[in-house]
């Protein structure tokens, strides 16, 4: 459907009103006219990217596919915003899998240190276990289904 290749309207909205100076208004009208002259110009510059992925034998559009597109589209004025962009998302990114990695570290280093503090305390209680019952002696009772413990002095 044509409809289902417009950009949402709210960031349409949101892209404008960064855009306009304060105080300027836009009509509901402009709005859907600039998200579909948006949604035309991402198709025609997918379309053109696609074309210089073929170009070299490639299936998967690249950035330097976008590149050459923009070029060959005549809007090579956008060109240096539009890697500047691109750079800090890249950089955003590794800052957002490098926080990750860290805290995935630093919680893998708690977890094991919690277990080790928990098998610390099991070998703790398994040394009191065996002193509690260094006075005992586990004697098979033939008749019982248990065996007996019986104290030794």
């Amino acid at each position: 459907k044509p409809e289902d290749l417009n950009l949402p309207m709210a960031v349409v909205t949101r892209i404008t009103k960064e855009a306009l100076p304060e105080g300027c208004a836009i009509s509901k009208e402009a709005r859907t006219a600039l998200s579909k002259a948006a949604s035309v110009f991402v198709l025609y510059a997918t379309s053109c990217a696609n074309t210089v992925a073929q170009k070299s034998k490639r299936k998967t559009l690249t950035a330097p596919d976008v590149f050459t597109a923009m070029e060959e589209m005549e809007f090579e004025t956008f060109l240096e915003p539009l890697k500047e962009s691109l750079e800090a998302f890249r950089s955003e990114q590794n800052e957002k899998a490098a926080k990750k990695r860290e805290k995935e570290a630093t919680e893998k280093a708690s977890q094991e240190e919690e277990k080790g503090e928990e098998e610390d305390r099991d070998e703790g209680a398994e040394k009191d276990d065996d002193a509690d019952k260094e006075g005992e002696e586990v004697v098979k009772d033939t008749n019982a289904e248990s065996p007996e413990v019986q104290m030794i002095e």
